[in-house]
């Protein structure tokens, strides 16, 4: 799995900034893009591997290496006994829950579609707290939060930008950075994204005279 950082450079971040920069001048609100690696932990679908993973690794020993015979009076003869099934299949599941963890792919299919929505909205809502979106002195803040891992974006705007943007305007908003990280320009799409978000929110909250740059023009990025 690619992290943020990793995804976009300094080059792209600067670029990204200075789109920020441009769309804060044709209006009053502030635009805080962040983008982060993943934003769920999803230890229940890392577990889900490791079983999946101990069942199949018992399968493959108990087809090598069990011997059962029947004899006329000894009756079956077992070579996997019960102390080392339960070993096989304790050491298989750590091994498989390890992997999930190095390796996010792994546990992809065991991760509900509807789970990941769910942590990427609790994990933009406490971005936008943390970077002290709300605290704009006319609620003019917005974030758009990127998550990698899940292939999601979340707008969400403070009050004043939320009384006037409509969810078909968050949804444009949203696809242009899809968009972006589709066809492999993650930072083009930030940009455009930035840009757009500047555009819709001009009519409506056009720039003030004496206003300040109340939040950095900055690119967060959380790996």
């Amino acid at each position: 799995m690619k992290k943020a950082s990793s995804l976009i450079n300094a080059e792209d971040k600067k670029a990204v900034e200075v789109a920020i920069a441009a769309a804060e001048r044709m209006t009053a609100g502030e635009i805080v893009p962040v983008v982060a690696t993943v934003s769920g932990r999803y230890d229940r679908a890392e577990d889900l591997f490791g079983l999946l993973f101990a069942i199949v690794v018992l399968t493959a020993f108990w087809m090598l290496f069990q011997d059962a015979t029947e004899a006329a009076w000894s009756g079956q003869t077992t070579v996997l006994g019960l102390p080392a099934v339960a070993g096989i299949l304790i050491g298989s599941f750590v091994v498989g829950a390890a992997l999930a963890t190095h390796f996010p792919v792994l546990r992809l299919p065991f991760i509900a579609r509807a789970e990941m929505i769910e942590e990427v909205e609790r994990r933009a809502l406490e971005a936008f707290q943390r970077e002290r979106i709300r605290d704009t002195s006319v609620g003019t803040g917005l974030l758009i939060y990127v998550s990698l891992y899940e292939h999601l974006v979340k707008v969400i705007g403070d009050d004043a930008v939320a009384a006037k943007l409509s969810p078909e305007d968050l949804e444009d908003i949203c696809a242009l950075v899809v968009d972006g990280l589709k066809d492999g320009r993650p930072a083009e799409g930030l940009q455009q994204a930035v840009k757009k978000t500047g555009e819709l929110l001009a009519p409506h909250l056009p720039p003030r005279a004496g206003d300040a740059n109340e939040l950095a023009n900055h690119l967060i990025l959380i790996d």
